[in-house]
């Protein structure tokens, strides 16, 4: 199946989302036949994830619109980012969605930009003290855990997100860290 494809069928399973919780949202996805265990289909659902969150509980914004921008940037996010260039796809997913529902670009000079940054930096800081190898679904828990509190500080919108973040996908990653992942089951 095509990228193109995969990201249709992503935009539209989560525009049919209802919930709040970007974490269920990834995960009622992920668990989708279209949508590989690791891959480039995480730097458009991550971030659309929150935005389908966001939009259920209330945020005001055009669901479809803003999935078709997150889309037009996250195709041209190549695969394997995390280890090529040094910056996983799932953050900058999320910091895309940030600067979309701010309408930031690179030469803002508010403080949303410096923010947005900040954001995903911090993200990045986490992932690199738990290392590689590279695991999306792990990526996408913790910079949505991350999302969902910068979210409460920054639009004052609280997104709920189940606790204990728990993953179900050790048994089908040959390279998961086990008990070196934080949302290891």
């Amino acid at each position: 199946m095509e990228m193109q494809e995969r990201y249709a069928k992503i935009k539209a399973a989560l525009i049919e989302e209802k919930g709040v919780d970007p974490i269920r949202i990834l995960k009622n996805i992920a668990s989708k036949d279209f949508v590989s265990l690791h891959g480039p289909e995480h730097h458009f659902l991550d971030g659309g994830a929150l935005l389908a969150a966001l939009h259920n509980a209330g945020m005001d914004f055009d669901l479809p619109l803003l999935l078709d921008r997150l889309s037009e940037r996250s195709t041209k996010m190549p695969g394997a980012m995390c280890g090529h260039w040094g910056v996983c796809g799932s953050v900058a997913s999320i910091g895309a969605v940030f600067a979309l529902l701010e309408g930031t670009g690179p030469l803002s000079k508010d403080e949303a930009y410096s923010d947005h940054l900040s954001f995903t930096s911090n993200c990045l800081a986490r992932m690199a003290k738990i290392g590689g190898p590279r695991c999306c679904k792990r990526n996408a828990f913790l910079v949505l855990e991350e999302a969902v509190a910068h979210v409460k500080s920054r639009f004052g919108i609280d997104l709920k997100i189940e606790e204990p973040i728990v993953c179900h996908y050790s048994p089908k990653n040959p390279d998961c860290k086990k008990r070196a992942c934080p949302f290891f089951a």
